[in-house]
Formats: C-alpha cells, structure tokens, sequence
C-alpha cells in the first residue's frame, strides 16, 4: 500500500512540482486500492455502497487532476494530505467491518456517515481549485470509453469519470465530457440507465448546465436532455429534475442548434399532451409562437416547435390562446413549407386544433387552409410522399362535415388529385385515397356524379381484388354508394371491362367454395354476344336466388354493388 510513502505525503507539503505529483499518484493508487476493497464488505451496504460512489467520483477528479498541467500548489498540496488521512480513516472502519471487530453499530454507522461527508467535502474542494485556474487542461480523454462489450462496473466508472469532469473541469473539460456523454448514452441504451439510476446526480448536473452562460455547454446539455427524453421509462426523472423551465429558457437564449435540441425534448415530453400545463406554466406556449413566427431559424428548430404546439392543442385554454395569438394563419402558411418536418408538423396541427371544434374549424377554411392543403397534393408539386399521406388524413378529418367545405374543395381541383394518387399513388398514398374517395361519395348525390364523370369507379373495381379484406370491403362500399345513382349506374353496366371482372371474381368465388349455378352459363353467354344490361340482370337474379334459397353468399362483394337491376 506504500504507507510509508503515504506518511511522508500526510506529515510535510511537496518541495516541488514532482513531489506534489508523487504525492498525487499515491492518493490515485491508495484510492483505487480502497474501492476494490470496499466491494468485499458485506454490512452496512447502503452507507458503504454511498462511500464508495463518493469514492469513484474522487478518484476520476484526481485522474483528472494528475493529466493536467499545474505548477506547484499549496492549496492542492494541502487537499492531497487531506484526501490521504481521510483514506487511511476509512482503510481502518474498512477492516473493522470486514473482521466484525467495531464496537456498535450505531457508532460505526455515525462514523461511516463523517466519513462519507469528508470525502464529499474533498470532491468540492477539488472542484474549487479546477475553478480557481490553478490546473490547466493537458489531456482531452483520460479513461477511455468501454469496449462494446464491457462489464457494467467499467461502463460506470467511465460515466462517473465524466460526472468528475461535468464537476471541476473549466468550459472546454465539460463541453467534452458532455460531447462524450452524448456519444455513449446515443449509441447504447444500457448507458442511458447507468446516468439515469445508478448516477442520478449527472440529471441534476444536465438541468444546471441548460442554464449555463456558455452556449456551447448548454447546447450539449440539451442534446443529452433529448437522448434522454427518448425513454418513455426516464421521462419522469428529468421531470422531477425540474427540466421543462430550463429547456424553456434554451428556447428563448439558446443558439440555434440549443433551441433544435430543447424543442426536441420539449415534443418527447409532451407527447399525449403530458407535462402541457408545466410547459404553459414556464412561458412555453408564447416562445415556441415566437420560433415558428420567426424566419430567422432553420426548419428542424421551426418542426419541432410546430411539434410541441401540436401536442398541446388538446388542452383547451392553450389551444384557446394560441387562436387569439394568430397560429392559425401561422400554420396554414407553414403548411407549404418545402421543409418537411415543419410542413408535417404544421399539417397534424391544423388538423388537431380543428378537430372537434366547428368554429376553429370554420376559421381554418376562411383562412385558406383547404386550399393550402391541396395544393401539396399537386402532382407535379416536389413534396414528399409522407408530407401528401399526412394531408390526406387531415383532408379527411376536416372537410367532410360542411358543404362549404366539400365545394371549396371542388373547386380547388381536389377531385382530379384524389384519382390521380388512386391509380398512381404508392400503396400506402392508394390506400389513404381510396378512404378519402370512399368518405367523399358519401356526402351528396351531386359529388357522386361528378365522381362517376371523373372515372372513380373504374377504380373501385380494381380495389375490388386488393389482397386486404378492408380494402375490399371499403371499395365494395364506395362502388354500391356510386350505382345507387342511375347515371353512374347505366355507365358502370355500358363498360365491359367491369362486369367483365366482376364475373372473374365471381367465378374464382364460386371455385373456391365448389358452388356452381345454371346462371352462370347465360352470364357467359351474355357477355360474349355483348349484351351487357342482360349480364347485369342475370348477376342481379342470381343474386335474388342466392337470397331465396339462404346459401352461403359466394361473393358478399356483389350483394353490395348491385342494389337494383339495370333496366
């Protein structure tokens, strides 16, 4: 153990830069040594398990110590004696715990509890001569981050090395112990836990530096803060550390990355409108208005604003506010924004504080909010396919309850779009079209027409074969809405390619279930002599013998889309 060695450091300062150094390394070996000691101590867990947290934290400071550059100090001379008395007390309470040799155990534990409070004492002491200047850094990385697979004990150590850095080192020690800390717990999740549980004090550290005068430490704080919001299980804990005031603040004087990163954690907090008064109660609401009101800041720090005001809207004073501030007119026009994050995000607002609210609904169309959502739908528009997909739910969420609505968008040219996505859209844009179709030919016989002269039946048809049973069902229902009108039903039956494949499937129907029927023969015949209308009444007396007989239905499909023969 050196105690020799030990003594000399106890009993004289160091004449020199060398000797303090000398000094130094022993009180990291002597420490070091003390931890992996403690591990064997098998009573008084709870005050030892706080002791050699304290200890970890000591021992990274004097690493941290040892790799800068120092000339001789007196104050640092006196802190390392200090440290080396405090570590032979507690070699001593060490041994006498482990020989069950100490005299009581409320003594022992008073000691254990003075002794915990020395080395916290040390820790800051430490802290304060790294702040005074006396140290200067040499060495950006002292431990070394763990391998991929390391020991939980090696991933803490190297966490709570960066807590000792967070705690003495000077601006650019922190900024990198934070860069660091963000790399880890961004890469692996098992590091995210270790901050979060096991050395809880780097949460309170995190929400201090959200209100650092350098920029730069709090712009790296609140990207760790947003790692961290990730986590449905951690939210809580940066919550009871105070967090939402702080992230508020980086918002209002952040830089500009500090406000990405802060709105960002603000939109995982609030998800489910959790946590909405706390932001409220901090000044939230008017600061995330300033960001998207602004045209100084880049569109990941207007999306994610846009995103915590989405989650907000659901509480109705806040939603009341942010009407009387003027965000309708704001988000509309951000609805055209090439960016997509703030064009998705200003969509699913408009769509949230509308939804359930006829007046907020009603100012959105008087503001021009049909018209800016159709216009992403244009196909030779650049927007992306998800930016179109989230303006079809909105479309569909907001414009099917009011004539008003439903002619606006008519007259926008809304209809063509919708046919153009249903027949060249991707999957998931046909199958968002073919609900909005579906909605749309079941708010007036007028619209049906004008559906059934754009061509949208076709189209149903040709969902009729979709390999989901929902998208079936839901193109079977929109094309029974259609032929309920007589125009679109005399056009449907005059089209061989649709009574053409409506026997295909009826057929394929009849083969799966092993039916077969006499009606079938003259469907056949019909259809091949270019009779049409007969055709159609034989699928309509076929479908009556269905029903008289009570068979099991061969092709549900066509009991939907036939509602009265053709005559």
């Amino acid at each position: 153990m050196g105690e020799e060695k030990q003594e000399n450091c106890q009993n004289q300062l160091p004449e020199s830069s060398s000797s303090q150094q000398s000094c130094l390394r022993e009180a990291i070996e002597v420490t070091s040594s003390l931890l992996s000691l403690s591990h064997s101590i098998r009573v008084f867990t709870v005050k030892w398990q706080l002791i050699r947290n304290k200890l970890e934290e000591l021992n990274s400071g004097l690493i941290a110590v040892e790799n800068c550059d120092s000339s001789e100090s007196s104050a640092l001379s006196s802190l390392i004696r200090a440290i080396l008395i405090t570590v032979n007390e507690c070699y001593d309470l060490a041994r006498r715990c482990m020989d069950l040799s100490y005299s009581g155990k409320l003594l022992m534990q008073s000691d254990l509890d003075v002794l915990s409070s020395k080395f916290d004492r040390h820790v800051k002491n430490l802290s304060g001569i790294y702040t005074a200047g006396v140290l200067t850094q040499a060495f950006a990385i002292v431990v070394s981050r763990p391998g991929l697979n390391a020991c939980k004990d090696d991933m803490r150590f190297y966490i709570r090395d960066l807590l000792t850095r967070m705690k003495i080192g000077d601006t650019q020690m922190k900024k990198q112990a934070l860069v660091n800390l963000r790399e880890v717990v961004t890469e692996d999740g098992k590091y995210v836990k270790i901050v979060v549980v096991d050395v809880n004090e780097i949460v309170n550290i995190l929400v201090n530096f959200l209100d650092s005068l350098e920029v730069e430490i709090q712009e790296e704080a609140a990207k760790v803060v947003y790692v961290i919001s990730g986590f449905d299980l951690y939210k809580s804990v940066l919550i009871g550390a105070g967090v939402i005031g702080p992230l508020i603040r980086v918002l209002e004087s952040g830089n500009e990355l500090g406000k990405e990163a802060a709105a960002r954690s603000l939109q995982k907090l609030t998800e489910n409108s959790d946590n909405a008064w706390s932001v409220s109660a901090h000044g939230g609401v008017p600061a995330l208005l300033k960001i998207c009101y602004s045209v100084e800041f880049r569109g990941e720090v207007i999306g994610s604003a846009c995103g915590v005001l989405r989650n907000l809207v659901a509480v109705e004073e806040i939603k009341r506010f942010m009407v009387d501030e003027g965000a309708i007119s704001t988000f509309i026009k951000l609805a055209r924004s090439k960016d997509e994050i703030v064009q998705i995000n200003s969509i699913e607002f408009i769509q949230n504080i509308a939804s359930g609210d006829e007046s907020i609904r009603q100012m959105v169309i008087r503001e021009g909010g049909i018209r800016a959502l159709v216009r992403v739908l244009d196909p030779k528009s650049s927007f992306s396919s998800k930016a179109r997909e989230t303006t079809l739910r909105a479309i569909e969420k907001l414009c099917f309850s009011s004539p008003n609505a439903i002619n606006i968008l008519m007259n926008c040219g809304f209809m063509d779009e919708l046919l153009y996505f249903l027949r060249k859209g991707e999957v998931s844009i046909q199958e968002l079209a073919l609900k909005v179709a579906y909605k749309l030919c079941g708010t007036s016989e007028e619209t049906k027409k004008a559906m059934g002269d754009a061509g949208f039946m076709p189209e149903f048809v040709r969902f009729l074969d979709a390999k989901s049973f929902e998208i079936r069902e839901m193109a079977a229902e929109a094309l029974y809405s259609m032929v309920s009108i007589p125009k679109n039903r005399k056009r449907f039956v005059q089209d061989d390619r649709n009574i053409g494949f409506l026997l295909q499937l009826l057929d394929q129907e009849e083969a799966n279930s092993g039916s077969t029927w006499g009606e079938a023969c003259n469907r056949d015949k019909h259809v091949s002599s270019g009779n049409q209308a007969l055709a159609y009444q034989t699928l309509w007396t076929e479908k009556i013998v269905r029903d008289e007989i009570a068979c099991p239905l061969a092709s549900s499909v066509f009991l939907i889309i036939m509602p009265v023969p053709y005559s």
